[in-house]
């Protein structure tokens, strides 16, 4: 059986991100619960705004120009498991 994957949610606490960042952790953990190892958020600073599966960097804020949405991260957590993306959007 392969090991569950692990997100991690990295956050700028001097930009106020933490709700956003709690937000999308929640999200995760209602759409992938059992398939998670485990959804960590780490605060930071110099704006970041990052998520990681398994230390894969899978959406930066930066690079992107924006914040992710809730679909895209569940989309890339599927994709960690070897799933199809949803074809579905909420």
């Amino acid at each position: 059986m392969t090991a569950k994957p692990t997100v991690s949610i990295s956050y700028c606490t001097v930009c106020g991100f933490r709700g956003r960042a709690a937000w999308l952790a929640e999200e995760l953990l209602k759409a992938h619960e059992g398939d998670l190892a485990g959804v960590t958020l780490a605060p930071v600073s110099g704006g970041v705004f990052e998520v990681r599966i398994d230390d894969e960097l899978v959406f930066s804020r930066k690079e992107a120009g924006r914040f992710p949405e809730p679909r895209e991260l569940k989309d890339a957590v599927l994709a960690a498991l070897g799933l199809p993306p949803a074809s579905r959007h909420d």
